[in-house]
């Protein structure tokens, strides 16, 4: 069975499966007999990470075309990392253990050790996790331990459920349009079916890294006891996942645009990813807000 962490705060309930990528299991809201998922919860024990609440992304987000890119004279290679993809996505850490290095009753710390290998350089990531009854405070962060520089970036990868009545408004300038294989192929204006300023998410058929992010998004649904505003301060990167299917979609606030270790290195900067030298950090804050509704206007 998986271990967990559970750490509690007034309405709010957190599960924690270090050993499966690090990853959220649930994040509740309970009042009375009423148990409402912040999060999608996971089933349990949680068995695989892609049917977590949530997940994190380190040291790349989103996917790499090919699995190749060139830094410095090095050509780095990257297998695929999930079935059905060709492209290998999210790093390492998201796919491997991590231990539990300490934890109170609203606060946690757990830590993911990489030894050099595929990825050529060796780091350490530490997920910082307090949760309060106003909501929780994540931070994530990636040390390079090696003897070179290392590009990196960072992300959080959280499940909301959703209706057709499950809004989002947030703030972004424009949008990439990818592929077949969710790659990107261009960059527009963030508008018609790629606008997000104030509308239903669920069942967009949409896939896609929006810039230019505003560094917050409210999201609601009139069924929901409460609204989620999902923060991340100083991140201007949003990735939005939201399947025709419906019932679910991800809405990731990440450091860096999807496949920007594809371009060239001079290019990097603007597209938000992080040379760390040796012994640097670098960490991404992200806050998820469980707060009560705003009354009805007029």
């Amino acid at each position: 069975m998986t271990q967990t962490v559970t750490l509690a705060a007034g309405p709010l309930e957190l599960e924690l499966a270090p050993a499966v990528g690090g990853a959220i299991a649930r994040f509740d809201h309970v009042e009375g007999a009423r148990r409402t998922p912040v999060l999608r919860p996971s089933p349990a024990p949680l068995g695989s990470v892609l049917d977590a609440a949530s997940f994190p992304l380190v040291p790349f987000v989103n996917r790499i075309r090919g699995g190749t890119f060139d830094f410095r004279g090095r050509q780095v290679r990257l297998a695929p990392n999930m079935a059905g993809d060709p492209s290998p996505l999210h790093g390492q850490g998201w796919l491997g253990a991590w231990q539990v290095e300490r934890s109170t009753a609203c606060e946690a710390e757990l830590l993911f050790e990489h030894d050099a290998g595929e990825w050529p350089w060796s780091y350490e990531s530490r997920q910082f996790f307090a949760l309060g009854d106003g909501g929780l405070d994540t931070r994530i962060t990636c040390s390079n331990m090696g003897s070179e520089p290392m590009p990196c970036g960072l992300g959080i990868h959280p499940y909301f459920n959703c209706t057709a009545a499950t809004r989002i408004r947030t703030r972004v300038e424009h949008v990439w349009t990818v592929d077949e294989h969710v790659l990107p192929n261009g960059k527009v204006r963030a508008s018609g079916r790629y606008d997000i300023a104030d509308s239903p998410i669920c069942s967009r058929g949409l896939d896609n890294g929006y810039g230019g992010w505003s560094g917050s998004a409210l999201l609601s649904d009139p069924d929901w006891p409460f609204d989620i505003v999902l923060s991340s301060p100083g991140v201007h990167f949003f990735q939005l996942y939201s399947p025709v299917a419906g019932g679910i979609f991800v809405a990731e606030p990440v450091s860096h645009a999807n496949d920007a270790l594809s371009a060239c290195e001079a290019d990097w900067a603007e597209l938000g990813i992080r040379i760390l030298e040796p012994g640097q950090t670098m960490e991404l804050a992200a806050r998820i807000r469980v707060q009560p509704k705003k009354p009805p206007v007029g």
